[in-house]
């Protein structure tokens, strides 16, 4: 690369988060909605209709009209909706919903970045809400953060829940324990999904989380089949089970946290016993264009969620886990072609049994 070539790509860096507002704005304010039910409307109508003046709404709209997001007619003066016209309006919530979450929990934290990584701690949690500690702990005590990251949470949990389950096995009769479970979305959904005779599904999280969770599994009708233990995975992690699922929790840590982790559910089972574990992973080549993960995990992890962690490659994974003492049996990746184009995670499942 040269290094007008290099520069030119500090550019597209530099005008980042000035293109990621201008898009959410737009549709914050109501414009694209507006532009949907009523094509061809001028600035000045446009303005009236969603309230503010007609120079910020033609300042916004370049932008939309340089990507064709919006379509611009010079004869009538008129806005209306060029490719976002043909986008199905389920899949603009779900892409709003990652959208929202960076704006929410992402953009003022990744201001401190640095001073994060420094420290090891999230230092814009810090300065802007006081809360000394990640963001899972915050969203307990500040409705904004919650919201924003439960609503994307549940969203993820719900479409990708199915595909992890039609590539692990669950015995019947099994007892299972879900490591870090929050609040009991991953338990229903295994009950649900791999249901059979004597199937029992346990919860295994913190102890704030029993009265949401046990209150999930009554709503669902899951109650006399699922369960809660409170606890710090760091402490132990209870006996008892014949599989272990790790979800969306081992990104969270460095590697000498996973390790601990690791070697506690290696402790926690009997020989034979299966630990399937899903997690967001990068590429095995991080060049791969196609890929997102390099571009968002690091910062989100250690400037905005923990001070620490990220995902790594499903390699390296496997390799953990054969250093605490399992075999893997199963190391899949999600196809980039099933994943929607605008969703950022690229999911991973890692299966592997406990040898003696």
């Amino acid at each position: 690369m040269t290094p007008e070539a290099t520069l030119a790509r500090f550019r597209e860096y530099m005008v980042g988060p000035a293109r990621f507002m201008n898009l959410l704005s737009c549709f914050e304010l109501g414009l694209i909605d507006t532009l949907r039910e009523n094509p061809g409307m001028t600035a000045a109508k446009l303005g009236d209709a969603v309230g503010v003046k007609p120079d910020a709404v033609e300042q916004l709209l370049f932008l939309m009209v340089k990507e064709d997001f919006v379509a611009y007619d010079e004869g009538s003066g008129g806005y209306s909706l060029d490719a976002l016209a043909a986008v199905d309006k389920g899949d603009l919530q779900r892409a709003l919903a990652y959208m929202n979450l960076i704006k929410v929990v992402m953009l003022r934290q990744v201001f401190y970045l640095t001073d994060s990584v420094r420290t090891g701690k999230l230092a814009g949690l810090k300065e802007l809400y006081g809360f000394d500690g990640n963001l899972y702990g915050a969203v307990a005590e500040h409705q904004d953060l919650r919201e924003s990251w439960s609503k994307l949470m549940d969203n993820v949990t719900a479409r990708i829940d199915p595909w992890f389950f039609e590539h692990v096995d669950i015995p019947p009769g099994a007892r299972v324990l879900d490591v870090a479970g929050n609040t009991g979305l991953g338990a229903i959904h295994t009950y649900e999904l791999k249901k059979s005779p004597g199937l029992r599904v346990t919860t295994f999280d913190l102890p704030e989380k029993e009265k949401e969770c046990l209150e999930n599994f009554q709503a669902h009708g899951v109650a006399e089949h699922c369960s809660f233990i409170g606890g710090d995975v760091f402490e132990e992690i209870p006996k008892g089970f014949d599989v272990v699922l790790i979800k969306h929790f081992l990104d969270m840590f460095d590697k000498d946290e996973v390790f601990k982790i690791l070697d506690g559910v290696h402790r926690s089972l009997e020989v034979g016993g299966q630990v399937n574990i899903m997690v967001p992973v990068y590429p095995e080549d991080i060049k791969d264009p196609g890929y997102y993960t390099v571009d968002f995990f690091p910062t989100f992890f250690l400037g905005c969620t923990m001070g620490q962690g990220g995902a790594q490659k499903l390699s390296t994974y496997q390799s953990w886990l054969e250093e605490c003492g399992f075999e893997v049996t199963k190391a899949v990746a999600k196809a980039p072609a099933d994943i929607p184009s605008d969703v950022i995670p690229l999911p991973g499942i890692v299966c592997a049994t406990k040898i003696a």
